[in-house]
Order: C-alpha cells, then structure tokens, then sequence
C-alpha cells in the first residue's frame, strides 16, 4: 500500500488518550498504519501520497454498529411510512425475502457508499433474512470492492408464525441449515489479526424471530470459533409483552438465563430497560447501539444513553435499516444522538435542581447532564470500536489503523461557527467527507466515491427497488 502524507489539517482530532485536537496537524502512515501523528511541521515532507488538507478538519473514522444494508432497497414504502415497528416488519418480510444476490450487492454498495461519504470507516450490517439465492458473501465482496472495513453477521429468523413468532413462515430458514452456513461463513472470512478488513459476527435477529434452542445453539457456536454476538434487544414494549407473556421474563432476564450477556455480545437499541438492567449490562461488558432517527421514525423511545455512560456500558452509533432510518449517514446519526439526549433531559419528570430549571429557564443545568458534542463524537470512534471489539480503530494514534475523514470547514455550512470547529461538526447541519481514508488507502476523494463508478450501482438498484417493491 505504500505510505501516505496527511498535512496542514486545520484541526486534527485524536480522539487519543489526552483528547488532543491539534491545529495545523497532520499523519504519517506506511501499509495503512499511523506511524506519526503531530503538527505538520514535525512530519515528514514525503510520501507516495501527499494529501494537503488545509482548511479542513479531520477525525477518527466513525464506526457504525448496527445497519441492515439491504433495506437500501426499500426506503420510503408508503405502506411503512406511519407504523411502528412490529407492523414496519410486516410490511416489509416479504419483500425483503425475494431479494436475490445482485440486489443484495447494490444495495450493500449503495449504503455503504453513503456512510462512507458521511466519514464511517467500520460497518457492522445485520443481515438475517437469506431467501432467493442470498448469502451474507455478497454484502462481504461488496465491502471489499469498495474498501470499507466490514464486520459481516450471518444473521437468522427461524421462529414463523405458527411457531408464534412475528415473521412469516415462507420467511425463515430450518435451525440447522442456519448453524450450517454459519460455520461456513466463519471459517472463509473471519480475520482476528490487528487491523482485520472483514470479521463475522453470529446474530440472530431477535426476541421474536428466532426459538430459545437457535439462540443457545448460536452462542456455544460464537464462543466456540471466538467471534462476538448480535441481536435486538429492547427495542420496543411490544418486544417486552412479548417476552414477558411467552416467557414470563422481561428481555434482559431471558436473555441472560440463555447466555447471553457478556463482553462478546452488544444489543441493538436497548431502549426499554430499567437500572437493575443497566447494572447488568455494565457487570458483565455488554454493549449497546444505539440508533436515534430509526428510534424516533418507529416511535419506538428514547434510550437512556446518559444512563448508560454513567454506568460505563459501552456504547456505540448505528445508523439502523435504511428502512427505517431511509438514510445512511452516520455524521446525521451522531448529531441526532447529541439532540435526543438534550431532549430527554427536558421530558424527565422536574425534581430538584431541575424543577426549578424547567420551571423557570434561569437555573443552567449540570455540565455532566449535557450530552456534548464531544462525547458524541467519542460514542461515534472510540464508542463503536470498543463495542465491535476492536482497540486498532476508533482514534488517530500510532500504530493504529489509518482510517479517517475530513470535511471542508470553509463553506457557508460553517460559517460563524468556527469559534469550536470541532463542535460545529455536530451543532451545525450534517456536511459530506472531502476525504475518507480506510487503512490507508483513499475511498472518497473531494467527496467522491474514488474506488467505484457509482453511477451504474445507483441505476441498478433503483431498477431492483422498483421491482421489489412492485412484487410486493
């Protein structure tokens, strides 16, 4: 791969252990390793790439913990426009069950290639529907292709509706068949070492889509090949009547008494808990993501993140199905964590300092109950990386993976706002990447996608979305 030059950023944010933010700053990087970091001036002046990023702002790669790539394909159905989330699903298995491979591949390239504009360098994408010919290989080879770093599950549902789960039955697949393909899928892709471009995660899909038996059976499996574990979680209070009258637990007991919490398992969501739950969660290293617009599109709630950060549960952002998001931008994502936060302080009943605060506006609330723009970045980097696992990714140190973005700071977007660069990236509206680097090697370049002509992708999935939709 060579080595690459980054020089004359604006700002250079770390995200390293002193949080340093470092003007006129720059990197240093040899076979998409940082070797330097640091002021221009104490770089090297050559390299075999020499990226001049004056006028700009850099940042750690963000990490995207939870996405379902293939709903690309179905944004904005009017018959899932106004519907929570159990008759969302219903809306849309079916559909979701006819697509065949090269629809699975452009829609993984679509989605990917809008995080990766908006300055993600890490997916996570829960694929758990493998109906009409697809298999989780062609969302891994569209990764490669574009040259994202990419944690693939081998998701599932096995649990029908005669079984008395949500799905249709033409829409699962049989329990062995699923472990089957899951060795399969491990064995041909996993990569533990530092600095790994695809690892497999084993996810079944949820409380309601998949038996006790495949949810024991998955994690014996995941533990036995060492790689981490996926689901919902707590999304809904339909999910917890659920779990509650078909088992008598609340979510988090069940899956707890299946084996399910620990450092190698992260939920997805994890809104409707309670403070005895979060304890849980921080006792024994689950993680969260945590997903605000498709929160807010399904009506779904709030989750308690400042809880959460408080407890020191890891937690990290996902940008969740483009159907239920009906976008992939992971820098919007992030700003809207950082709004919602501020919001749930003013829907919390008022009592002490805040009763007087929310009654009267003249008393400021304590600096630890904001949710910074800062601390929403740190949920964006270092959040997601520590929930995927991984200490190679998620700031801009040495030896470190050399994944990053920029944005221009000098366009009307910013302008004002450059007292705090850093915090205009999530105070101000959602700008594109001028540059995003993934392990060393340039995927976007003057905001455009520069290792795929996307042009024929973008024409190739709507011709499938149009005809998935119309099979509908």
């Amino acid at each position: 791969m060579g080595s690459l030059l980054l020089k004359n950023a604006e700002m250079l944010v770390t995200m390293d252990p002193s949080r340093r933010e470092i003007a006129d700053g720059g990197l240093y990087i040899e076979d998409g390793i940082i070797k330097q970091v640091g002021p221009t001036i104490t770089l090297p002046q050559k390299a075999d790439r020499v990226i001049d990023a004056g006028g700009q702002i850099v940042l750690p790669g963000f990490v995207n913990t939870h996405h379902h790539l293939n709903q690309t394909l179905t944004r904005n159905l009017p018959a899932a426009q106004n519907n929570n989330l159990f008759p969302w699903l219903k809306a849309h298995y079916r559909i979701w069950a006819k697509t065949g491979p090269e629809a699975s591949r452009t829609s993984a390239l679509i989605g990917l290639a809008e995080l990766v504009q908006s300055g993600c360098t890490t997916v996570f994408d829960h694929s758990y529907l493998f109906r009409s010919g697809n298999k989780v290989d062609y969302q891994i080879e569209a990764a490669q292709d574009l040259g994202v770093r990419f944690h693939a599950s081998r998701g599932s549902m096995s649990l029908g509706e005669s079984q008395g789960g949500l799905p249709p039955d033409d829409c699962v697949e049989n329990e062995d068949d699923i472990l089957r393909d899951s060795i399969r899928v491990i064995d041909r892709y996993h990569d533990s070492t530092h600095g790994a471009m695809t690892r497999i995660v084993l996810a079944p899909c949820s409380p309601f889509s998949v038996s006790e038996n495949l949810l024991k059976e998955t994690a014996a499996l995941a533990r036995d090949k060492k790689v981490m574990l996926h689901t919902h979680l707590c999304e809904t209070l339909d999910e917890e009547r659920y779990t509650l009258e078909r088992f008598g637990k609340r979510p988090v007991e069940w899956m707890e008494d299946l084996g399910w919490l620990g450092e190698d398992v992260w939920f997805a969501h994890a809104i409707h808990v309670d403070d005895d739950e979060i304890r849980k969660f921080s006792h024994s290293g689950c993680g969260a993501a945590h997903c605000p617009c498709s929160n807010m599109r399904l009506a779904s709630g709030i989750a308690p993140i400042k809880k959460y950060m408080k407890a020191g549960v890891k937690v990290g952002l996902g940008v969740d199905g483009s159907a239920s998001n009906d976008s992939s931008n992971i820098l919007l994502e992030a700003r809207q964590a950082m709004l919602l936060a501020r919001l749930q302080i003013g829907l919390l009943p008022p009592e002490g300092p805040r009763k007087h605060f929310l009654l009267s506006q003249s008393h400021p609330l304590r600096a630890e109950e904001w949710m910074t723009a800062r601390q929403a970045l740190e949920l964006a980097t270092l959040g997601g990386a520590s929930v995927l696992g991984r200490d190679d990714i998620g700031s801009l140190e040495v030896g470190k993976c050399a994944d990053f973005f920029s944005i221009d700071l000098h366009t009307a977007a910013y302008a004002g706002a450059l007292h705090d660069p850093v915090a205009a990236v999530l105070f101000c509206a959602p700008q594109s990447a001028y540059y995003t680097v993934i392990n060393g090697k340039v995927v976007v370049d003057s905001g455009e996608i520069s290792t795929m002509d996307m042009a024929p992708v973008v024409n190739a999935h709507n011709a499938h979305s149009r005809q998935l939709a119309q099979s509908g």
